[in-house]
């Protein structure tokens, strides 16, 4: 079914886990991206830049993610990610995202609450679901880069004021993390995570999931991470199985048996995380 942010991570507070939020970068990826979902028994939420969401169309976009949701009978939210412009967010509500994600983590602290809460409005007015940021976090995505100097880690005092005041159906945290971050791992602030959890009583947000260490995922889905971003790890490993194909097949080849190794290795690679997001392995999980 499709669903909205709000909806899915309501479910993973409930069973205490996490939904898997991965970046599509094509239409090639999604289908299989949402089967992987459905052989887990496990929401999704399928992650689209806004230049993405031009690329596809909006409404292309929406009338594929319902399609493939409602034949597949999986809990399907699709998420606009790390947008700035009002415009481009009304466009994706309007065309019929279930969730969007206002990033004002560079603006001044009432700048970024005052913005928020404008595209809270619009939104919920609309049925949609908003993601909302406070700090700063590392590295470089779809252009937008922050170095690591200027990283600013997210206090528990904003959150609360942030979350109060703009009513955000989830906050996106810095605590460590980095966009793009492949070649190496991070070391997440969990005391912090800590701190944010225990003042804060909506789903938290991890960004820059692929460069976080897999034996840390019980402690942030413990302390109330709800959506955990993962993109770069996907495109990577789509890129390379697409080389290697394409590097070996005839021109005259219809694209798809190239094409279609690389949307299984996301395939495999969204379950594997889907499993570990389930926190079923952990002391807190609820017991069937």
């Amino acid at each position: 079914m499709y669903k909205t942010l709000k909806e899915v991570t309501q479910t993973a507070t409930e069973l205490n886990m996490t939904v898997g939020a991965f970046n599509t970068h094509n239409l090639e990826m999604l289908p299989e991206m949402i089967r992987a979902a459905k052989e887990m028994g496990a929401p999704i939420i399928i992650q689209t830049s806004i230049d993405t969401a031009k690329y596809i169309g909006y409404k292309v976009m929406v009338a594929v993610a319902k399609e493939i949701a409602e034949d597949e009978m999986v809990d399907v939210c699709l998420h606009l990610d790390h947008a700035r412009d009002f415009d481009e967010i009304k466009a994706a509500i309007d065309a019929g995202y279930s969730s969007v994600m206002y990033d004002g983590s560079h603006l001044p602290f009432k700048e970024n609450i005052a913005k928020t809460k404008a595209v809270v409005e619009y939104a919920h007015a609309h049925g949609a679901s908003v993601e909302g940021e406070l700090g700063t976090i590392g590295g470089t995505e779809e252009g937008i880069s922050v170095a690591e100097d200027d990283k600013v880690y997210t206090k528990p005092e904003d959150a609360v004021e942030f979350v109060k005041h703009t009513g955000v159906d989830a906050l996106a945290i810095a605590i460590g993390t980095n966009h793009g971050q492949f070649k190496s791992k991070t070391e997440v602030n969990i005391p912090l995570l800590k701190e944010i959890h225990a003042v804060v009583d909506i789903p938290l947000v991890v960004h820059g999931g692929t460069g976080v260490k897999e034996e840390d995922y019980p402690e942030l889905i413990n302390h109330g991470i709800r959506k955990f971003n993962v993109g770069t790890e996907l495109l990577v490993n789509w890129t390379k199985t697409a080389k290697e194909s394409f590097s070996e097949t005839e021109v005259n080849k219809s694209l798809r048996h190239n094409v279609i190794p690389a949307n299984m290795k996301v395939k495999e690679i969204v379950k594997h995380k889907i499993g570990l997001f389930m926190n079923s392995d952990s002391p807190l999980s609820m017991k069937k």
